[in-house]
């Protein structure tokens, strides 16, 4: 992944993330296996857990401790009501800034 890439997509995790738990509940891992499968090959996991981190610091999710077949209990991250309310605001934001980037795309039609 290249640097101008690394650095947009840190802008927007976080809204990924949280849109990824806007479809269902979901532990670390199986972020990050869904990050992958969306593309987002190269993200490490200790980013995506640092991210959670964050966003359940901001009260954007419910964490539940499940029990595991293999180890310590996981960690399943549910977006709240707060966490909705963020995901939109992504949204809208992401919407107003690809409307603006295609215009200039397009030569500022």
């Amino acid at each position: 992944m290249g640097k101008q890439m690394t650095e947009m997509l840190k802008g927007t995790l976080e809204g990924i993330v949280l849109a990824i738990l806007a479809l269902r509940p979901a532990y670390g891992y199986e972020i990050t296996a869904r990050l992958r499968d969306q593309g987002f090959a190269d993200i490490a996991e200790g980013t995506v857990y640092a991210l959670l981190v964050r966003i359940e610091q901001k009260g954007l999710v419910d964490v539940a401790r499940v029990p595991s077949e293999k180890g310590p209990p996981r960690k399943v991250y549910t977006l709240n009501a707060r966490g909705r309310e963020d995901l939109e605001e992504f949204w809208r934001t992401w919407s107003f800034l690809a409307d603006r980037l295609a215009q200039l795309h397009e030569g500022g039609r």
